[in-house]
């Protein structure tokens, strides 16, 4: 086995694994990953075959965040998946970031508490899926209080919610689907504020972010209009009952269960009573 810096000519076998993950990546959120940590994704070779990934994201060295293990499932079990995440952590190390984060499934969890992660909060993905019938009846969006554009006020109330500044890939999101990108105002004060992305096989909300329940409500109605695919996905911070009751009243379905966890000192935790859903796992 070798282990190498991931380049953009190996994102089509980085796309193989996660559809064989059965993962909605596209090539434009490997192109993100790469551009914003051109040296910190790695892939596993085994006689020169891409086998394996990891990727990180540095969020203005405040923390950074490890996505994307991935093995093939021909190859696992031989240790791989575990020689990625040390690679990736030791290229953090080495770059003094002290705090790293992730989401982990229960398969993953107890591989990264050896490694000293802990657990921060839980998130659950919860799924919606949709008949031609459902998309035809959807009623118009809110376009008076909703905007396509990307004001200064979205990044800075992320960067609040998250802990730091991620402008890079909330304009990358919007340049891809600028119609998810929805904002709420009142008297000039952001409420709350959606992105998206239209991924391999669904639509994803996130981030999602309500600073009350009616714009949380709004926020995901237009969504729901605005998306025009059979399947939609939503990860959700679990303690936002809010959130997950408003999921479960337009038939979201619970599919399976994240947690966030991070390594060193947890100095910038962001506003998670803020979080409606995430961005997604791979990014945070």
């Amino acid at each position: 086995m070798r282990l190498r810096a991931m380049t953009m000519a190996d994102i089509p076998a980085g796309l193989l694994l996660n559809q064989s993950a059965g993962w909605n990546q596209t090539a434009a959120d490997w192109e993100r990953f790469l551009k914003a940590s051109p040296e910190g994704c790695f892939v596993a070779e085994v006689h020169r075959h891409v086998c394996g990934t990891v990727t990180t994201i540095s969020y203005e060295n405040r923390f950074a965040w490890v996505g994307m293990v991935l093995v093939d499932p021909q190859q696992r079990n031989q240790g791989i998946g575990t020689k990625l995440l040390e690679t990736a952590i030791q290229h953090l190390d080495d770059r003094t970031i002290a705090t790293i984060k992730l989401d982990a499934t229960p398969q993953g969890r107890p591989l990264y508490e050896k490694m000293g992660f802990v657990a921060e909060y839980e998130i659950e993905r919860w799924t919606l899926r949709r008949t031609m019938t459902d998309l035809s009846a959807a009623g118009p969006s809110r376009e008076e209080i909703l905007s396509g554009s990307f004001p200064d006020s979205i990044v800075e109330t992320d960067r609040e919610a998250f802990g730091a500044d991620r402008s890079y890939l909330l304009k990358s999101l919007h340049r891809n689907a600028p119609d998810f990108t929805m904002e709420i105002d009142d008297s000039d004060v952001l409420q709350g504020y959606t992105l998206g992305r239209r991924g391999l096989f669904a639509d994803h909300l996130g981030p999602w972010i309500a600073r009350n329940n009616s714009a949380a409500r709004l926020l995901l109605e237009a969504f729901l209009v605005r998306s025009t695919r059979k399947t939609l996905v939503v990860d959700c911070v679990e303690a936002n009952s809010a959130a997950l009751g408003l999921l479960a009243s337009y038939g979201f379905t619970y599919s399976r269960l994240l947690t966030r966890m991070y390594r060193g000192p947890n100095t910038y935790p962001g506003r998670p009573d803020m979080l409606c859903a995430i961005l997604g796992p791979e990014f945070g």
